[in-house]
């Protein structure tokens, strides 16, 4: 019972919260050497292509294109606080999709599903509130003239602001969509790493003529021993590669829902990074945004918590008058 318990709850947890932890890494990484010059078209082609090498031995021996385009390039318009700020729209996006496809079921009396209409609208509320309102600066960092400038700096202005934002809504909006195809994928074939590795070599295969048509400077594609290269190196072995495994094997074992609710935990983790590593300024719309987001992210964990609570009692209506030994042999 121990090892179920452990698989079920404690393995999941740290493994999302792992992949959060890894994902604002790529991310800074990636902001750092774009504003060394790096084109994001060459990023992407070489990491999936990357990733798809280092999963071809594992899909056989064990047995996302657009979303990361329209990712990769919000951060090179506005930040990567702001990035992980508009990853907790994922669990609302995925929260509506679900019952779009009727995967959720909507009970309006019931204290769960209406916490989770009301986090889906302060969380969609708080990505306005982030895009639309920039504010005034609470942190300043000493770096952050010297790091934004070069060929490919963009400025801050409130339409780049802007630009980024609608980015990120769209990728995680494809992020949902994708969280909810594979939710379905793996009812019919359980195997996670075969499941993965055939979505990365399509978007590699994708990724090839679209990178290669958009990027036409040669020189952008010669690599050379800096930033650029640990960045590509990093987001191939810990980027779609991993972080697809996890949230397909994660999509299995808990559902659409519960792999969604993990991507609010970067948000701290990306603001400080961005400050510390990329002489970032954090803004008071960030913030108050950051905050919403958070809100509505608690409010549809708390309705998700109390779906699974009664769905339990349903199940086993005399748990509750069983003894402290014998419920935990259930």
């Amino acid at each position: 019972m121990v090892w179920r318990y452990c698989y079920k709850e404690v393995l999941p947890f740290t493994a999302m919260a792992t992949v959060e932890c890894l994902s604002v890494g790529i991310n800074t990484l990636f902001k750092a050497a774009t504003l060394k010059g790096m084109s994001y078209f060459v990023f992407i082609l070489y990491s999936y292509t990357l990733c798809t090498l280092l999963l071809l031995p594992f899909a056989f021996i064990f047995r996302r294109f657009g979303s990361d385009m329209c990712g990769y390039n919000g951060i090179k318009y506005s930040s990567t606080t702001l990035a992980s700020a508009f990853s907790n729209l994922t669990p609302a996006f995925t929260f509506i999709l679900a019952v779009v496809f009727r995967m959720e079921n909507l009970y309006f009396r019931r204290s769960s599903t209406q916490a989770k209409i009301i986090g889906t609208v302060i969380s969609i509320s708080g990505a306005f509130v982030a895009v639309l309102y920039k504010g005034p600066t609470l942190i300043s960092s000493s770096k952050s003239n010297e790091l934004h400038q070069g060929p490919l700096a963009l400025g801050t202005t409130q339409t780049n602001w802007v630009i980024g934002g609608l980015l990120f809504a769209s990728q995680y909006l494809l992020l949902s969509s994708w969280y909810i195809v594979q939710t379905q994928v793996m009812k019919i074939y359980p195997a996670e790493l075969i499941v993965v590795f055939l979505f990365i070599l399509c978007t590699t295969i994708i990724a090839v003529p679209v990178c290669l048509i958009a990027e036409t400077n040669p020189s952008a594609w010669r690599l050379r021993l800096d930033i650029s290269l640990v960045t590509i190196i990093f987001a191939g072995f810990f980027g779609p590669s991993f972080s697809s495994v996890v949230h397909t094997w994660g999509l299995h074992l808990k559902g659409p829902v519960y792999v969604s609710i993990f991507k609010p935990f970067s948000v701290v983790i990306a603001a400080a990074m961005g400050v510390v590593f990329l002489g970032d300024s954090l803004h008071l719309g960030s913030v108050l945004g950051a905050i919403m987001l958070s809100l509505g992210f608690y409010g549809l964990i708390w309705g998700k918590a109390k779906e699974e609570e009664t769905a339990r009692e349903d199940s086993y209506p005399n748990l509750g008058n069983t003894p402290l030994l014998h419920r935990h042999e259930v």
